[in-house]
């Protein structure tokens, strides 16, 4: 019996493992879409990849936030990539990118994020804007607080001293 339910489940799976490969190999070219980096502020630059043998020519990656820009043949492979600069009028949030591989086309909703400003990321974030007049002012008044404020503390521990 338990020989019977086995071989019942590995037919099954053999079955649906041969049903999805043709559906598998109808996606097969082309695959992959990425965009590097996911967030960019408005000026900053993309770079559109895409894995697939139909785009070592004639392909295409298009953006509402960066319009149309040309695929080139990564060296070494079957990528192809191109870098794009986002416009300074692109809305801020999420863009969709369309590929177009000789006629095959594949699309990454949401593929990146252009926000206002530059990139805050940390250690090593980059930016494209300064400090405000405002962040100056904040950061001056709290500079000039602590000097203040450390001066009457080493008065009054001097005079408590004297005492």
């Amino acid at each position: 019996m338990r020989t019977t339910r086995a071989l019942a489940v590995s037919a099954a799976a053999v079955l649906a493992v041969g049903l999805a490969a043709p559906a598998a190999s109808a996606w097969e070219d082309p695959t992959n879409l990425s965009v590097s980096p996911s967030v960019v502020p408005r000026g900053g630059e993309v770079t559109v990849s895409v894995d697939g043998t139909k785009c070592q020519s004639n392909s295409t990656a298009s953006s509402d936030a960066f319009g149309t820009i040309n695929l080139s043949q990564v060296p070494g492979g079957s990528q192809a990539s191109g870098t794009a600069t986002i416009k300074h009028d692109a809305t801020v949030g999420a863009h969709d990118v369309s590929v177009s591989c000789q006629g095959a086309p594949l699309m990454r909703p949401a593929a990146f994020t252009v926000i206002h400003g530059g990139v805050r990321g940390g250690l090593g974030g980059s930016t494209r804007t300064g400090a405000t007049p405002t962040d100056m002012a904040i950061g001056g008044a709290l500079v000039a607080s602590a000097l203040i404020g450390g001066g009457v503390f080493w008065m009054r521990r001097r005079a408590e001293g004297r005492a």
